[in-house]
């Protein structure tokens, strides 16, 4: 399959590029600076530009099966009037040109997977958010429902596919990278209450699910990315703590971390029981659904 990729460059971007072309995928990725995806590789062609704005790399999607739009500025700043500017339109500007430049009429259907998160549910307690459930209402919220809503223009002539992707764990980046160092230390421990929920999923499951996706066309719609158990805060601090052998008796207070992020507080605070039903309703095989062995694998800790 020849699949395009948008917003490849980053710690998911690049592990989707490598498990694609190890499956024999053939991938286009589309990148403000090519170099950043490495030497070249067989399969692999790359080219310089951004789904932000429009341009000649339009007119290559049109010779591609699948493509899959990761792009988006990154949330984890402070959420000034600008930046919550820049977090939406960075989304919602490079999907709709994406969806522009897939042709209408093509003798086989296309499918456009594009990425949205966990952030769709708001802030929810501790009731479950299959994909069914109601969105919320908070900023956050109002991105994803507008990120996916611009994806859905394309359904008339794609299969359309949203992924709401949860907090993914992997070596060398993402969000486990950020919390290491503290853990490490011996100075972590649970955020405000640590009764918020944590919707988690192992990179490597992650990118099995876009393969699974790619290769079900009875999947359309939003599709939950995240294990099957999630676990609150306070679980995954004590289980991280656990495997690295350091204390994480401490709590960093709420209102120390609203402080330090602003409205971004706010979601570190609340979190989300996310759960994948649409993925486990087609009977995609999690490799890692509980916690601790995720974490070993990617920390290389045996029991």
């Amino acid at each position: 399959m020849r699949i395009f990729v948008a917003g490849g460059t980053g710690f998911l971007g690049k592990a989707i590029i490598e498990r694609l072309l190890g499956a024999g995928h053939a991938v286009t990725a589309l990148a403000r600076n090519p170099a950043s995806l490495g030497p070249p590789a067989p399969n692999l062609r790359v080219l310089k530009g951004s789904p932000i704005s429009p341009g000649p790399w339009q007119q290559e999607v049109a010779s591609h099966q699948a493509v899959i739009n990761l792009t988006g500025v990154n949330i984890f700043t402070r959420w000034t009037v600008d930046a919550k500017q820049r977090i939406l339109e960075s989304r919602v500007q490079s999907t709709r040109n994406i969806v522009a430049a897939i042709p209408s009429g093509a003798s086989s259907q296309p499918t456009l997977i594009n990425a949205s998160a966990s952030g769709v549910y708001g802030f929810c307690g501790d009731e479950e958010k299959p994909e069914d459930a109601s969105p919320g209402n908070d900023f956050l919220a109002q991105v994803c429902q507008a990120w996916e809503a611009e994806a859905n223009r394309a359904s008339a002539k794609a299969r359309v596919i949203t992924i709401r992707i949860g907090i993914v764990l992997g070596k060398n980046g993402g969000a486990l990278a950020r919390m290491l160092p503290a853990f490490r230390l011996g100075v972590a421990g649970r955020l405000g209450s640590g009764r918020q929920w944590f919707p988690w999923i192992h990179l490597d499951d992650l990118t099995d699910a876009l393969l699974f996706l790619l290769e079900t066309p009875a999947i359309s719609g939003p599709v939950n990315l995240s294990a099957p158990r999630p676990v609150q805060n306070a679980t995954f601090t004590a289980i991280l703590g656990r495997i690295l052998r350091r204390p994480t008796l401490l709590a960093v207070p709420a209102w120390v971390i609203r402080l330090a992020l602003g409205e971004l507080g706010s979601v570190a605070l609340e979190g989300c029981r996310m759960v994948p039903r649409a993925l486990l309703a087609h009977g995609f095989q999690f490799r890692f659904a509980e916690l601790e062995g995720a974490l070993r694998e990617i920390l290389d800790r045996k029991e």
